[in-house]
Formats: structure tokens, C-alpha cells, sequence
């Protein structure tokens, strides 16, 4: 970084092995989160790739299908909780205390105890396939009562998980008690910062669903180990007792994973259209909104289990709610770049793109929401290219757009703006030919999670394949670039990287000093939200 290449080093900076041990400092704590997540990816990536290869051509080439059952599972759960919830929590971590101007999290010391979970639950979970019978065979959700044949994977998987679930909730917590209470003076709650309005939404969601992934997990262990019977239906249980109380967390868990990138986004389209953020309490009414009705449309995942008619038309109903506040935030960042003075460099190219793609997979969305519809989409490739427009283009273009738009600001020198175009238009191609006929093959009837298919479905596998190998080759412009900041090889970047950008960290230098805020800051009107 630059500081290094300077000759000098960051104040009070700890050095060595003891400093990643501590974690005490957030940027350090943000960082970890961020290279696991990063790791994480790689190897979730590299299991997807796996997959299109089996499926190129019709037939098992190969992998044996018990194998590929194992890997999909593992990429749903590594990509989920290693890669994409991680990354966020990365982001919060790193940002947050100095958008607001606090000196550090509320819990300094809950950071290693939080992220130390993680890495060991993760330890956990990529030893199943090595135990004897294997990773589960059942998807990310481990459904009973196939997950209950799985062989001594399966306690890994729990226990995994478990950490996983405990240490990502006490990071929330951390993240939620440093918003609340840690906020500079002149800093209200209705003119903080977007991104701590999604995250502080965020951190609630986790606190009340994790006890649910953890409940759920402890009594899928009685039932294997104990003999509860809680979803064996030979010992009296319901396996879908099991659904509901999954769904119940898992539903959430789908906006855990893009509030947050609804923050990012927040942030990113104002400095580049050069306005304030258009109806800024609107879309912290609409954040709240949506972080209350996640609770209540767990059940549109189980409309092919026989819910009766009444419950069908409540989830069905309460679905398309949910989409009100979603097109609200959606309208308001239209609205933000309407008539606005923009400029296009790789931040804004990623957030634009965001908006365009995510109402894509949230338009699929709403066409799963139609319970008669639903039938015909269930357990199909409709719903793999639905979500995976929510998570790919969703998340991860966000966090691709935040990396573009903070890193200048962590290392102190710019990235290659040209690489980043590059990287930009290759990405946008590739990832619409690896997802969008998917909507075709899962309208065409071809099911999910199978390692063959019929021969009809071969020119858009291969389609897809060919593309899922050119957008992960095309992130290796990606990581140069980021490399290349890391490193220290660039221009150096001025404090206020973006002419547009307003907050509490475009008044510090770049780099960030390893403590932002020796003393607590004053607050100047013009770096906070516009109530609006």
C-alpha cells in the first residue's frame, strides 16, 4: 500500500502474527471477513464449475452422482454462509464505525470471538466429504428424511453449521450495538449513513433467525444420534415440521444476503449521479419494511406440500407485499440518477447494473409468488436462474461495485480503471448467457440438483456451461486489480477519491490510518444523509 511504499507505516499499528490473532482493530476484523470470503468464493466457484462440466452433455461423464450430489451441496452452503454473508459482514466491519464516526466496534474483543467461529465451523464443513459416506446428498437445505441417511458427515455438517450460525450472529450484534450507540455526535439516526440503515436491519434479522438455523440443527442431531423423532415420520415426527422451521430462518436469510447490497448500491449511485440520495426516509421506511414482512412469506417455499387454500393465498398474498417496499428502493435509485450529473467509472457501472438485473431476478420472483404458477416452477431450473439473478448479479455486483468504489480509499492508489471496464462488459455478458436460459430449461420441465438430464435440454447446457467457464476466467481481471491496489501499484489517491462522495471517511487520507478517529469527530452537515 502506499504507506509502505512511503517508507512509513500506519500509527499504532500492532505488527506480526499477534495483530490477525487479536482482531481487535475493525479495519484488521474487516479485513479477515473479506479474504475468507474471498477464499470462500474460490472454492464455491470452482465446485459450480464442477457441475457445468458434468452437465456439458447429457449422461454421466465423470462424477458419480453420489459425488455430485455432495458437491452441490457444498457449493449452496460455502457460497451461502462462507462467501456471501461473510463478505457483507466484511464490508460492515471494515465501514461502518468510520461512516459514523466511532472509533472502533462497541466490542472490540467480540470480533476474534466471532470471526474465530466462523473459520472453525468452516473447518468443519469442508471435512465431510472425507468422513466416511460423505457430505450430505440433499441440497443447502438438508432436508430430512434423505439427510438422515447421510454417514458420519452429517454431525460435521450440524456442528458446522452451529458455530457458523453463533459466531455470525454475535458479529451482528456487534455490528447493531456499535450503530445504536456509537455514532458520532451530529449524527442522528434519520441522516446516518443508508448502508448502516440495511445493516442495521441486517443484524436484526440475524440476531432472531440464527436461533432458528441453530434449534433446527440441534434437532436434526436428536434425531440422528438421540432418536427424538422430531421429523421421522416411522418415529411419530413430521419431516415437514422440518421446512417450516427451516424456511422460517431461510426466508430471512434471502434479504441478509441483499439488504446489505441494497446499501452498497445506496451509496454508490448518489456519488456518481452527484445529488443526494432521492427519498432518503422513504427507503429507510422501506428497509424496515422489508426486514418486518421477511417473517411472514416463509411458506411460499412449500406451495407443493399440500398448505391448504387459506394459507396458500396468505404466502401468495404476502409474497407480492413484499415487493412494494423492494420497488420502492428501486424507483428512488432511478429517481437519484435521473437528470443527474453521471459519470460511468467501474462503482456505478457495477450499481447500475445491479438495479437492472436484480429487478430480474425479483420479477421471477414474483411469478414464483403465484402458488398455481409455482407448481409448474417448483424444484426447477426457473428457480436456480431466479435466485442465482438475485445472488450473482444481486450481491455480487454490489460488492464488486463497493470494492471498486473503497479500495482507492484502503490502499491509497487507484485501481486501472481501464482493466476495470474490461472486467465490467465481460462480466455483464457472460453472467446473462449463464443465467438467463436457465428460465427456458426450467420452463421446458428440467428439474434441479440432477447430474443428467434429457437430450433436449443439451444446446442450452452447454450454453451455459461455456459461460459459466468465460465469467469465472473474466474475474481474474478482478483480482489483478485489486491486486494491483493492494500492492501498491497505481496513482495515488487523493483523500475525497470521488468528486460526488460525501461521508465521514472521504475526510480522512487515504490510506485509512490504522485509527481513524484518535478523538471524536464533528460531524460537517455536508457529509451526512439528506432527510428526505
Amino acid at each position: 500500500m502506499r504507506a509502505a511504499r512511503s517508507g512509513t507505516t500506519r500509527s499504532g499499528a500492532p505488527h506480526g502474527l499477534r495483530r490477525w490473532l487479536t482482531l481487535t482493530n475493525h479495519k484488521d476484523a474487516g479485513t479477515a471477513y473479506l479474504v475468507f470470503a474471498a477464499l470462500m468464493f474460490l472454492v464455491g466457484s470452482s465446485l459450480s464449475l464442477v457441475i457445468r462440466s458434468e452437465l456439458f452433455k447429457p449422461g454421466i461423464q465423470f462424477i458419480d452422482p453420489a459425488i455430485y450430489n455432495q458437491i452441490v451441496t457444498l457449493h449452496g452452503l460455502v457460497m451461502i454462509f462462507g462467501g456471501v454473508m461473510p463478505a457483507f459482514m466484511g464490508f460492515a466491519v471494515f465501514m461502518l464505525p468510520t461512516m459514523i464516526g466511532a472509533r472502533g466496534m462497541a466490542w472490540p474483543r467480540l470480533s476474534p470471538v466471532a470471526f474465530g467461529l466462523l473459520a472453525i465451523g468452516f473447518v468443519c464443513l469442508l471435512a465431510t466429504p472425507f468422513m466416511p459416506g460423505g457430505a450430505p446428498q440433499t441440497g443447502w437445505t438438508l432436508y430430512p428424511p434423505l439427510v438422515l441417511q447421510t454417514g458420519s458427515g452429517l454431525a460435521l455438517v450440524i456442528v458446522g453449521i452451529v458455530l457458523i450460525a453463533t459466531g455470525t450472529g454475535l458479529a451482528a450484534l456487534n455490528v447493531m450495538a456499535t450503530l445504536i450507540a456509537r455514532r458520532a455526535p451530529g449524527m442522528p439516526m434519520l441522516r446516518m449513513p443508508l448502508f448502516g440503515w440495511t445493516w442495521l436491519v441486517t443484524g436484526f434479522l440475524l440476531v432472531a433467525v440464527m436461533p432458528v438455523l441453530v434449534g433446527v440443527m440441534l434437532m436434526l442431531a436428536g434425531d440422528r444420534y438421540v432418536g427424538t423423532g422430531f421429523f421421522d415420520a416411522a418415529a411419530g415426527g413430521n419431516p415437514l415440521l422440518y421446512q417450516h422451521l427451516f424456511w422460517t430462518f431461510g426466508h430471512p436469510e434471502v434479504y441478509i444476503m441483499v439488504l446489505p447490497a441494497f446499501g452498497l448500491v445506496s451509496t454508490i449511485i448518489p456519488t456518481f449521479a452527484r445529488k443526494p440520495l432521492f427519498g432518503y426516509v422513504s427507503m429507510v421506511y422501506a428497509t424496515v419494511s422489508i426486514g418486518g414482512l421477511s417473517f411472514i412469506v416463509w411458506a411460499h417455499h412449500m406451495f407443493t406440500t399440500g398448505l391448504s387454500l387459506p394459507a396458500e393465498l396468505f404466502f401468495m398474498f404476502a409474497t407480492m407485499v413484499i415487493s412494494v417496499p423492494t420497488g420502492v428502493k428501486v424507483f428512488n435509485w432511478v429517481a437519484t440518477m435521473w437528470r443527474g450529473a453521471m459519470t460511468f467509472e467501474a462503482p456505478m457501472l457495477f450499481a447500475s447494473s445491479f438495479v437492472v438485473l436484480f429487478m430480474i431476478g425479483g420479477f421471477s420472483g414474483l411469478m414464483s409468488a403465484l402458488s398455481p404458477v409455482d407448481f409448474q416452477y417448483h424444484d426447477t431450473y426457473f428457480v436456480v436462474a431466479h435466485f442465482h439473478y438475485v445472488l450473482v448479479p444481486g450481491s455480487l455486483f454490489a460488492m464488486m461495485g463497493a470494492l471498486y468504489y473503497w479500495m482507492p480509499k484502503w490502499s491509497g492508489v487507484m485501481y486501472s480503471e481501464r482493466l476495470a471496464q474490461i472486467h465490467f462488459w465481460w462480466s455483464i455478458v457472460w453472467i446473462n448467457l449463464l443465467f438467463f436460459p436457465m428460465h427456458f430449461l426450467g420452463l421446458a420441465g428440467m428439474p434441479r440438483r440432477i447430474p443428467d438430464y434429457a437430450t433436449q435440454f443439451t444446446d442450452f447446457n452447454q450454453l451455459i456451461s461455456i459461460a459459466a467457464f468465460a465469467f469465472a476466467a473474466g474475474q481474474l481481471l478482478f483480482f489483478i486489480n485489486m491486486g494491483r491496489c493492494i500492492l501498491g501499484r497505481g496513482a495515488s489517491a487523493s483523500a475525497r477519491v470521488w468528486e460526488g462522495a460525501r461521508g465521514l471517511e472521504w475526510t480522512l487520507a487515504s490510506p485509512l490510518p490504522w485509527d481513524s478517529f484518535s478523538t471524536t469527530p464533528e460531524v460537517p452537515a455536508a457529509e451526512l444523509e439528506r432527510p428526505s
